[in-house]
């Protein structure tokens, strides 16, 4: 029942600390009762004051997470200030109010404001032997002293765990922003490369071809509405799921995709031979998608650098390895003078790099012999990244 509830009050903290602060209220307040129904002449009932000091061990709890340190303090001195008082022992093992206080500082407050509270506490308890009128001996001091040090500590291992649970989540969140910025390069990459390449030979086509220029345009549409797509999916990622927005639940390309890519990568002007060698079989979904963008990025890059020609996509299925190859002829453009490496050295490489290093692969990149430009992934199927 309890394992019900516990999540609810967690997002309600304030109503959570209300009631711990409700029940300890509700719990001095009957032990009061009992403490003066025994009292015997021995002690002063108290009145409304004793009634007063044990409320402010205890109602200021509401306000723990707020302001850890103003509570720590509050309820601390006030259970000081009751056993100074010559009002009837409370009959608990602990001070309640202070030991939650004491660890609301520490798990929620600053580690000066922690550290200050417990020199406090230490003060306190240091008077409140030597102070013959308290009538404490060293085992009550010890008592509660090894209460609240318990206290502090726990609130603070529960203050670092909290540290860490953050910054983990820190990380993660700035992983994923780097995988979508991977997957939005990839996706605008390609398709703006793929409408570039046949915007332009549209003028071209017009003149000379005119049903092969209406295909252009048609080719340029459906790119266009597969990149908007494929965007809206990943920026879907981002979103917070306020309102009726949510983000696509679309599955991500992979390797059976590969033959839409070639044939759409074929209209550009680039014609592709698509290669399957092994048994093909399920791949974890990493592997599955970095092989595909890593097909992608090549193929964008020969249209980009390469202009018209061949390519050649071989795909091998091992037992424990998958291998990717992607190699084209370099065609005859100018972009082949774009500098070192074919000039295809950007992001696109960078990229791949990351997606193979990922699941502990291998990655070369770089000119072919006899022209042209090579790109050979080893995806292991089994490690770290399946």
């Amino acid at each position: 029942m309890l394992g019900r509830w516990t999540p609810w009050l967690r997002a309600r903290p304030l109503l959570a600390d209300g009631s711990l602060a409700a029940l300890v209220a509700a719990f001095s307040l009957v032990a009061l009762a009992y403490a003066r129904r025994d009292c015997d002449g021995a002690c002063e009932p108290g009145g409304a004051a004793a009634v007063a000091l044990v409320l402010v061990q205890a109602l200021p709890l509401v306000w723990r997470r707020r302001w850890p340190l103003a509570v720590s303090l509050v309820t601390g001195l006030a259970t000081a200030a009751y056993g100074f008082a010559p009002y009837p022992d409370l009959a608990m093992p602990i001070p309640l109010g202070g030991v939650i206080g004491m660890y609301s500082v520490a798990a929620w407050g600053s580690r000066a404001g922690a550290l200050l509270a417990g020199a406090v506490a230490a003060t306190v308890a240091a008077v409140v032997v030597a102070v013959p009128r308290t009538d404490a001996d060293l085992v009550d001091a010890a008592f509660v002293s090894l209460a609240l040090a318990g206290a502090w500590l726990l609130g603070d291992r529960a203050r670092v765990q909290r540290a860490l649970a953050a910054e983990q989540a820190e990380r993660a969140v700035a992983a994923e922003r780097a995988r979508i910025a991977r997957e939005l390069h990839d996706v605008v990459a390609h398709h703006v490369s793929m409408m570039v390449v046949q915007a332009e030979a549209g003028p071209v086509a017009v003149a000379t071809e005119p049903a092969r220029a209406a295909g252009a345009f048609e080719a340029i549409s459906a790119t266009g509405r597969q990149a908007l797509a494929e965007m809206r999916r990943l920026l879907g990622v981002l979103r917070d799921g306020d309102g009726d927005q949510a983000p696509s639940l679309a599955p991500q390309p992979g390797l059976a995709d590969v033959g839409s890519l070639v044939e759409q990568v074929g209209r550009a002007g680039l014609r592709v031979e698509l290669v399957v060698e092994g048994s093909e079989a399920p791949l974890p979904a990493g592997v599955d998608l970095s092989a595909y963008r890593i097909v992608q990025e090549a193929l964008t890059n020969a249209v980009k650098h390469g202009g018209p020609g061949r390519a050649r996509v071989l795909v091998r299925y091992g037992t424990d390895v998958l291998e990717v190859q992607v190699r084209d002829e370099g065609g005859t453009g100018p972009a082949l003078a774009r500098g070192p490496a074919d000039g295809r050295s950007g992001q696109g490489l960078v990229g791949m790099r990351e997606r193979v290093s990922l699941f502990g692969g291998e990655l070369h990149a770089g000119p072919a012999p006899g022209g042209g430009f090579a790109v050979d992934a080893r995806l292991p199927l089994r490690g770290p990244g399946s």
